[in-house]
This record gives structure tokens, C-alpha cells and sequence, in this order.
């Protein structure tokens, strides 16, 4: 749980870098490297969430 709760935060932070970059250099890779990682983290999360609420009806 541990690591998934790192590997989270990580994400978020890599997001916001590349969007931080983006609107230092307009370069638009950066942009969708950010949409990608967001989309990802959010889909991190949401399991994480997910398997807390199985552990509590379990």
C-alpha cells in the first residue's frame, strides 16, 4: 500500500512538471506527456481507493 500511495504522489508531481514545462517552452509534447500521466494517476488512484473500500466491506 505503501509504495502505491509513492508511486502516486510520484505521478502527480511528474504531471505537474510537464505541465510546468509546458508553459515555460509551449513545446506541446510536454502538454501531452502531462495529460498522459494524469490520466494515469488518476487511474492509480482510483484502484487505490477501490481496494480501500474492499478491505473495509471485507
Amino acid at each position: 500500500m505503501l509504495l502505491l500511495r509513492f508511486a502516486l504522489v510520484l505521478l502527480l508531481i511528474v504531471s505537474g512538471v510537464c505541465f510546468g514545462v509546458y508553459a515555460f517552452t509551449r513545446d506541446q509534447r510536454y502538454l501531452r506527456w502531462g495529460w498522459v500521466i494524469l490520466k494515469w494517476s488518476l487511474s492509480a488512484a482510483l484502484i487505490f481507493f477501490g481496494i480501500l473500500v474492499l478491505e473495509r466491506l471485507l
